[in-house]
């Protein structure tokens, strides 16, 4: 019997119903379809949720519901907590920014926003921005760029993490910029900087190309500032026992 109902579901691309039905209780006819369907839809959702989270390529997995928010973060006038968190910028397409000092849960919150993306059916691709720079780099000299550029077209959101650690050449400032520009409008871009807008030229060594660039990025976008001390930092500080910071004077 149970090698019949799988060549059933088989046959009908249910997935998991022939292998989790039995968990589902019974009490009428109509209530135990319901279930098993409803059953089948939640086991291919969260099949969905985890092929976004992989593909998106997140360095590490961060949530949300993790995240310490404090008063180091201040937001601008057109969004709020709430508003970021039900991904509104996605909706409308539009950018968001996480300027400040590094150790200040930049990186975090762009990871659990992408992960609360995938979460809800967005495909995501997370990148940090020296190693997209390298890839694009890469994929120019094989002849393989049309095909990477293809590969980030059903990408709703691009995050781009850590722009401002590693200056680039005019060649991969000039594809990163192709990038992000071919994204205007169409897909929401999320970048993570030290920098301010004024030092960007420092990383893409070319005035106009970084003005084109952060006019592209700022138009439609939310622009949040970090400040306050490393949270690394305060960790590795706050773990040092009494007796050993001790040792440590003089």
């Amino acid at each position: 019997m149970r090698a019949e109902v799988k060549e059933i579901c088989k046959a009908l691309h249910l997935a998991y119903i022939a292998d989790r039905f039995e968990e589902v209780r019974f009490e009428t006819k109509e209530q135990f379809l319901r279930d098993v369907l409803a059953l089948e839809l939640s086991c291919r959702q969260e099949a969905k949720q985890a092929r976004l989270i992989k593909k998106a390529k997140f360095r590490e997995l961060k949530w949300l519901k993790d995240y310490e928010w404090s008063g180091h973060i201040h937001w601008p006038a057109t969004t709020s907590r709430e508003e970021l968190c039900d991904l509104r910028f996605l909706e409308r397409k539009q950018n968001v920014l996480l300027l400040g000092s590094p150790g200040t849960g930049k990186t975090h919150l762009a990871t659990a926003l992408g992960i609360q993306a995938c979460q809800q059916g967005h495909e995501v691709q997370f990148f940090r921005v020296a190693d997209l720079v390298a890839q694009l780099e890469e994929a120019l000299k094989n002849g393989t760029l049309g095909r990477l550029k293809r590969s980030l077209d059903p990408c709703e959101l691009l995050i781009l993490d850590e722009l401002g650690y590693v200056p680039f050449q005019k060649q991969g400032s000039e594809l990163l910029f192709h990038i992000i520009a071919d994204c205007y409008e169409r897909k929401s871009v999320m970048v993570t900087s030290n920098l301010e807008f004024g030092q960007w030229n420092r990383v893409f060594g070319d005035n106009r190309l970084t003005a084109a660039l952060v006019d592209r990025l700022v138009h439609h976008a939310h622009i949040l500032a970090f400040t306050g001390e490393s949270y690394r930092l305060r960790n590795a500080l706050s773990a040092i026992q009494p007796s050993s910071a001790s040792g440590l004077e003089p």
